[in-house]
This record gives C-alpha cells, sequence and structure tokens, in this order.
C-alpha cells in the first residue's frame, strides 16, 4: 500500500499532507512556493511509494466552482502529464482555511504564529485528506 498525498494548491503556496502507508493517519507534510511544487512532488514519489494525490476542490456555498478553481485545472493537467503514474481525485474543500485556523486556536498557538499562512496551508491539505479518509471508510 502506497501513501496518500494531498495538495492545498494556491497561487503562491501550496500545502501539503499526506497518510502514513497504511492510509490510516493523515499528518502535514509542509508548505511549498507553488512555482516549485512540480520539482517537490517528482522528488517526493521518487523516495516515497505514493498511490493517489488528493487535490482540494474549492467550492462556493451554492455548490459552484470557486474562481480559483480556474488556477487549479491547469495544474491538474501539467499534473497528469509530469506524474501520469498516480491517479488524482478531487475533494471538496470548503471552509478548510477556516477550520484551519479555528485548529490553530484550538492548538493554543499565539496570535502571531496564527499568522503564520504557510502553516494553515499545511493544515488546510491536511483537514482535506482527512476529509478524503473519512469519506473512504
Amino acid at each position: 500500500m502506497g501513501r496518500i498525498l494531498a495538495i492545498d494548491f494556491g497561487k503562491k503556496r501550496t500545502g501539503i499532507a499526506v497518510t502514513d502507508e497504511l492510509q490510516i493517519i493523515a499528518s502535514g507534510l509542509t508548505t511549498v512556493n507553488t512555482d516549485e511544487i512540480f520539482a517537490f512532488l517528482k522528488e517526493y514519489v521518487s523516495k516515497e511509494k505514493v498511490e493517489l494525490f488528493i487535490v482540494g476542490k474549492p467550492k462556493q456555498m451554492n455548490n459552484t466552482d470557486s474562481e480559483s478553481e480556474a488556477l487549479i485545472i491547469p495544474f491538474l493537467q501539467k499534473l497528469s502529464k509530469e506524474i501520469p503514474q498516480i491517479e488524482v481525485k478531487r475533494v471538496d474543500e470548503r471552509f478548510t482555511s477556516k477550520m484551519a485556523f479555528q485548529t490553530m486556536i484550538d492548538g493554543g498557538l499565539k496570535k502571531n504564529q496564527r499568522k503564520n499562512k504557510a502553516l494553515v496551508d499545511e493544515i488546510s491539505a491536511t483537514i482535506i485528506l482527512q476529509s478524503y479518509l473519512y469519506s473512504k471508510s
């Protein structure tokens, strides 16, 4: 069994989360500058067995695609060309940023630590991945 890697794609930064090899626990991995995402993913999959990519799907409250989906489509097209051996699934990412921020508060992070947008992106990717794991079971 390989890991599942979740991607919270953003214009500037992309949050990454990953499961353990048994696909039980989702953990934040890192945040990568978006212009370096393909180099990071290629290096990671060369070292770790990854079975599936989960990519957040931003939706509006009325269930239509968010404006940022227009940025994600070209990323997905390039991802399928650059790393074609790994399947990609999409997961609704509504409220993940709010949930990530609340997680930071609940975890006792101080106000200036909560301003760390890279950490918010990483936690958001973890929430997306955890949501996928829950839906699978």
